[in-house]
């Protein structure tokens, strides 16, 4: 009787010890996570919709779309001065394919941090620190590129230029994985909408061009 109560508190003892470990033991996130939480990742799961309009101004021309969409559904409306589409991504024809590639990648701007981890069949580099490409600022970098198989744009790179706080901050876009860069825009004028933080504005150095997103609003549940 002695020996089976001396084994139980052993046992008790050795469960508990697990127990206190497995407690002290996080599981280290990825740099995509941690740029990716630093933007309001956690937040996401709450979003039932959100709207906004995509904007390009350049010299004296202004191109806009605007966007209202349902993440839990995937309920789309797209809505520019020449028409309006509603339509579902898991359910495509003809015209809303061509309306889901421009979702797709308008979407992309506004949530680039998110892609970063919502996106599959990529590969990220470890990061390093190099001078970002329009401040000159020594910034932490990776780069994510894509597989040359699926989506609208395969094998497509692209090179984050981000703050020791995991806030993008420049970024290069290479088509098909070039060498020479195709675009090249800063992050900037952060807003906070329920808890995530978007890039307002995008701009070239020594052009008159910016891509910025304005009308902006997020509801959660």
């Amino acid at each position: 009787m002695k020996n089976t109560y001396f084994l139980a508190c052993i046992l008790f003892v050795l469960i508990s010890c697990n127990k206190e470990e497995k407690k002290g033991i996080e599981k280290e996130l990825s740099i995509a996570e941690k740029i990716a939480n630093a933007h309001g990742f956690k937040n996401w799961n709450k979003v039932s919709k959100i709207d906004f309009t995509f904007n390009v101004d350049k010299d004296s021309t202004l191109f806009e779309r605007s966007w209202s969409w349902k993440p839990k559904t995937n309920d789309i409306t797209l809505i520019s001065n020449k028409d309006t589409i509603n339509f579902n991504r898991k359910t495509l024809d003809s015209t809303s394919r061509k309306a889901d590639q421009s979702f797709i990648n308008d979407k992309f701007w506004l949530l680039t941090p998110f892609q970063l981890v919502w996106d599959s069949n990529t590969t990220i580099t470890k990061p390093s620190q190099e001078k970002a490409p329009i401040s000159n600022s020594l910034l932490n970098k990776i780069t994510l590129t894509y597989s040359n198989k699926g989506g609208y744009t395969p094998g497509d790179a692209y090179d984050f230029y981000y703050d020791n706080n995991y806030f993008i901050k420049e970024w290069i876009y290479r088509k098909g994985n070039a060498k020479t860069p195709t675009l090249i825009t800063t992050f900037e004028n952060y807003k906070g909408f329920n808890g995530i933080f978007i890039a307002t504005d995008h701009i070239k150095k020594g052009e008159n061009w910016n891509l910025n997103f304005s009308k902006i609003q997020i509801n959660s549940n």
